[in-house]
């Protein structure tokens, strides 16, 4: 679990991908004796895991499902990505829940300063459009953002100047794709308030189900 809030912009070494799936190596000024082999870092708010560090950098395997899901495979040695270590249970949470399982992409429709801040106006597909609300959080790129206005098939957040100096976001231009993570809580309220009949089309969840699954 992480909080949105960027810690790093870290730099890509290199981008291997072959099969479907790929491995990463990126740059970080993180602390190596804070970085352990297992550990969670979002790259760009995709959930990445640890599998070797040092010398100033750590590697993460890529899954075919990251790869097809996000813009991670768009990137190319000397891009920066932001940067962030999973949340402790005793860390403050500064910005929202952001799970680092990110939904799908969306497309940078404008960009223009308005007075201190710069608005970013967001085109996503309806099926991410639904769980986003004025007032609501939404992270792009890993980054934790308040949605300032939604349309039927764009949003708008204003990223203050520290937020854009920290991050990703001050080279985003028209047209560049981004990593869009909706608010975790709205998908299960969600689910919870699905009809009951298309929950009972599903199933319940029975032993066989479990034994099946290696849970018994």
């Amino acid at each position: 679990m992480f909080t949105g809030l960027i810690e790093d912009l870290g730099t890509v070494r290199s981008l291997q991908t072959g099969g479907g799936s790929g491995r990463i190596a990126i740059a970080t000024a993180l602390p190596m004796d804070q970085i352990a082999l297992g550990d969670s870092i979002a790259v760009n708010g995709v959930c990445l895991t640890v599998i070797e560090f040092g010398g100033g950098q750590f590697s993460a395997d890529v899954s075919a499902e990251s790869l097809s899901r996000t813009v991670l495979g768009e990137l190319r040695p000397g891009q920066r990505v932001n940067l962030e270590r999973a949340l402790r249970l005793s860390d403050r949470l500064g910005g929202h829940l952001v799970s680092g399982h990110v939904d799908g992409l969306g497309v940078v429709a404008e960009r223009y300063q308005d007075r201190n801040a710069v608005r970013f106006t967001i085109e996503v597909a309806p099926a991410l459009q639904r769980y986003l609300v004025e007032k609501g959080a939404v992270a792009i790129d890993g980054i934790s953002l308040t949605v300032n206005s939604v349309t039927a098939q764009q949003f708008s957040v204003a990223v203050i100047p520290h937020s854009l100096a920290k991050t990703t976001l001050q080279e985003r231009r028209v047209g560049s794709r981004v990593n869009i993570e909706t608010d975790l809580l709205g998908k299960y309220v969600e689910r919870l308030l699905r009809p009951a009949t298309e929950r009972d089309q599903e199933g319940p969840l029975t032993l066989d189900m479990l034994a099946k699954h290696g849970f018994l």
